[in-house]
C-alpha cells in the first residue's frame, strides 16, 4: 500500500473524492515550489503531481511548457526535484506526492531507470506518470516501478476505446488519469456530461478510483466533475498564476477555492 493507495480508502471510507494538483518542480526556484509544496495540503490537495522539467514536453500546453522552460533556467531537472521533494518529506510524510513527466530524463539519467526507481523511492515518490510511455513499453519503466513499491499511473483518453482499455489499464495502480478532453493541457473546459460515462467505463475496467484532469480552471468546474470522477486535477490554472508572478500566499487562496468548489462536488455526489 502506497500513500496513493491509503489516501482513496480515508477518503472513499468518508464518502469523499480526491483533489489533486499539478505544480512544475523548480518554476520559478526551488524554494518557491517548496514554499508551494508545503501550503497545498492545508489549503485542501490531497494529492500532489510535480512535474519533471523536460525540453521536448509533447502533452503540455504553453502554459506548462513555459513552467518548464522557467525551471530548466533555474537549473531544474530530475534530480533537483527529488532534492526538492525531500525536503517536503521532512515536514510532511503524509501527502501522496506522483512525479510526472517524460521518460528521456529518466533514461538518460546516470545509472538508468533502476537507479532512479531507487532515488525516487528514497526521495519519498509514491507514484509516477509518464506520459510518453505506452502499455507496449511497461518493461521499460512501469513493470520496475511497481517491483520498487512506485504506483504507475496511466493516462486514458476520450480516444481510449474498449479494444485498447484492457491495455491501458493491465499494469495500472493508484489510480487512473482521465484525460477529459483530446489535445493538450490547458486546452477546452471539460464536460461533466460527456466526462461521466467515460469514468464509469474506467473505473469498472480498471477497478481502480478514475482521477480526471485537462479543461478544469475553476471552482465551478472542480465541483462538476467531482460529482462524476473519483477526483479532478487542476494544473495549468495554478501554473498560470506562477507564471504572472503572484506571491505564494495568494496562489493558495486561488487552490483553497477550488479545493472548496471540489469538496462541495462531493457532498453533491453523495448527498
Amino acid at each position: 500500500m502506497t500513500r496513493i493507495d491509503d489516501t482513496f480508502a480515508r477518503l472513499g471510507a468518508e464518502g469523499k473524492k480526491a483533489f489533486v494538483t499539478y505544480i512544475m518542480a523548480s518554476d520559478p526556484d526551488e524554494a518557491t515550489t517548496l514554499e508551494l509544496m508545503r501550503g497545498l495540503p492545508e489549503a485542501g490537495v490531497d494529492i500532489i503531481e510535480l512535474g519533471m522539467p523536460f525540453t521536448d514536453p509533447m502533452a503540455d500546453g504553453p502554459t506548462i511548457q513555459l513552467a518548464g522552460q522557467r525551471a530548466l533556467a533555474a537549473g531544474g531537472g530530475v534530480t533537483r526535484t527529488l532534492s526538492i521533494l525531500r525536503e517536503f518529506r521532512k515536514t510532511d510524510n503524509e501527502t501522496p506526492v506522483v512525479l510526472m513527466g517524460y521518460y528521456n530524463p529518466i533514461y538518460a539519467r546516470a545509472g538508468g531507470v533502476e537507479q532512479f526507481l531507487t532515488d525516487a523511492k528514497e526521495a519519498g515518490v509514491d507514484g509516477l506518470i509518464v506520459v510518453d510511455l505506452p502499455p507496449e513499453e511497461d518493461d521499460e519503466l512501469c513493470i520496475p516501478a511497481a517491483r520498487a513499491g512506485l504506483n504507475f499511473i496511466r493516462l486514458a483518453t476520450p480516444t481510449t476505446d474498449d479494444r485498447r482499455l484492457p491495455a491501458v489499464v493491465k499494469n495500472t495502480s493508484g489510480f487512473v488519469y482521465y484525460v477529459s478532453v483530446t489535445g493538450i493541457t490547458g486546452g477546452p473546459a471539460a464536460n461533466a456530461a460527456e466526462v461521466g460515462p467515460e469514468v464509469a467505463r474506467i473505473r469498472a475496467a480498471a477497478n481502480l478510483p478514475v482521477v480526471v484532469g485537462f479543461g478544469i480552471s475553476s471552482a465551478e468546474a472542480a465541483e462538476s466533475i467531482a460529482t462524476v470522477a473519483d477526483g479532478c486535477v487542476v494544473g495549468s490554472a495554478i501554473v498560470k498564476l506562477m507564471g504572472e508572478g503572484r506571491p505564494v500566499p495568494e496562489i493558495l487562496e486561488f487552490v483553497r477555492d477550488l479545493a472548496a468548489g471540489a469538496h462541495r462536488g462531493q457532498s453533491t455526489a453523495h448527498a
